[in-house]
């Protein structure tokens, strides 16, 4: 099966950079190969409900202020796969998907791929994260979709372990005690397969909590981990902690 990923993405500016994240992400790429095309989970599309993007040409969503000018004409001219986004509406059967024609790739998803997959030739469809929902819904809904790595399909999860921009400092970017307890802990559940307790992040304890400051940069780890079989390895990488922002990501198979 095609291998599933959580990438921390950190600040949109990896998108314009070569540093050791962006390395890490590229390694991932060449280490799975070219899929048949990508679902991607990324925190930056929120809804109530679970949508699909079903749009043959997704824009690109530069959802963010305050960043250089040429962060912002970046585009990434991915094809959608609307045959395969009405598939996965089928698939799902916890809950109701409906289509959205309108959305396309918010910077969750394109900043990380433009590194992965630089010449955009990979269908790539977006599902959103309904935040009405609990972890357990979650982690149905990433259960539902994993025949679909039977097919070459990447499932990409993309937000950090630990998000609390409302503690991050641009001025001292050493990693924070309870941000590094945090990640490990999270880190921990991942490694010993306890998708249970992932799911139940709200019972994780202060310092946990206190990196999850909204669920949707921390939910797209569950849609990666969800997928784990029995006797699939797990690989760490980029596990790296800037201030109050983990990088940690996760490869699953």
């Amino acid at each position: 099966m095609t291998p599933a990923l959580f990438i921390g993405h950190g600040s949109p500016m990896n998108a314009l950079e070569d540093n050791a994240f962006t390395r890490g992400w590229r390694d991932a790429a060449q280490r799975i190969g070219r899929p048949t095309a990508i679902v991607c989970i990324s925190a930056h599309w929120t809804t109530r409900g679970v949508a699909i993007c079903t749009a043959p040409q997704p824009r690109t969503i530069h959802d963010f202020g305050g960043f250089p000018q040429a962060l912002f004409d970046v585009l990434y001219p991915a094809p959608g796969d609307p045959a395969l986004a009405r598939r996965i509406a089928q698939m799902v059967k916890s809950t109701n998907v409906y289509e959205d024609a309108e959305w396309g790739l918010d910077h969750g998803a394109w900043s990380v791929l433009r590194v992965m997959y630089p010449g955009a030739d990979v269908p790539t469809v977006q599902l959103s994260l309904d935040m009405s929902q609990s972890g357990a819904f979650h982690c149905q809904v990433a259960r539902e979709l994993s025949p679909l790595r039977e097919e070459g399909v990447l499932i990409l999860g993309s937000g950090n372990i630990v998000h609390n921009l409302s503690e991050f400092s641009f001025r001292d970017p050493r990693p924070l005690e309870w941000a590094v307890r945090a990640d490990a802990t999270v880190r921990g559940l991942v490694e010993s397969g306890n998708h249970t307790a992932l799911a139940d992040w709200p019972n994780l304890g202060a310092d946990v909590l206190r990196g999850i400051a909204g669920p949707e940069h921390f939910l797209p780890l569950i849609y990666a981990v969800a997928q784990r079989t029995a006797e699939e390895p797990i690989r760490i990488f980029n596990d790296s902690i800037i201030g109050s922002i983990s990088m940690t990501s996760v490869q699953i198979g």
